[in-house]
């Protein structure tokens, strides 16, 4: 979780940047795909520990 979270600061971090300074859109870009991969990676790992429980 706390990777998560690290990423996911980082990718409005560099956002931010991106957007706000001139010349450094790509740092924007690279937000985005940093949250977005970050987001998928969250989403797997949550359907991977859902199906392991048993059915009670």
């Amino acid at each position: 979780m706390a990777i998560f979270l690290l990423l996911a600061l980082v990718a409005v971090v560099l956002g931010i940047i991106g957007a706000t300074a001139g010349g450094l859109g790509y740092l924007l870009i690279i937000g985005i795909v940093v949250l977005v991969a970050d987001v998928a990676v969250a989403a797997v790992r949550l359907t991977r520990r859902a199906r392991r429980r048993p059915l009670r």
